[in-house]
């Protein structure tokens, strides 16, 4: 675990996003709560019904990290795209599609980054850690 001024292990905090990657509707929804969870505000997720009647279900993730955003979308077949938009005042100059290993690895280092400058976020991981 790691302790007030300690870099966080970014590789112990991707296996904990990775935790539910085995099944893929528990992957996204555990994902998109954890998101809403350590940063409330700055993860966007859009939840739309199954059919008429179906549970709703986690379609978009989005989440603004400074210069970037990150997005994971699930389509109707349970396909996931992960991308990583270049931001600049806002405004998306360059958006490039990552294989998902690489936007967890890109998701995990934005999450150590912004533990490092929010105690309260660092408090919000830790408990994602041990949960």
């Amino acid at each position: 675990m790691a302790t007030e001024g300690a870099p966080f292990d970014i590789d112990l905090l991707a296996a904990s996003l990775r935790a539910d990657s085995g099944d893929l509707g528990a992957f996204v929804e555990g994902l998109a709560r954890k998101l809403e969870d350590v940063l409330p505000g700055r993860v966007t997720v859009q939840r739309n019904r199954r059919g008429m009647f179906g549970p709703k279900i986690v379609r978009k993730i989005a989440l603004d990290a400074g210069p970037e955003r990150l997005e994971l979308l699930r389509s109707e077949d349970d396909v996931i795209e992960t991308r990583r938009a270049r931001l600049s005042g806002g405004i998306v100059l360059k958006t490039e599609q990552l294989d998902t290993e690489a936007w967890m690895s890109v998701l995990g280092t934005a999450l150590a980054a912004e533990a490092q400058r929010s105690a309260q976020t660092r408090q919000a991981i830790e408990r994602l850690l041990t949960t």
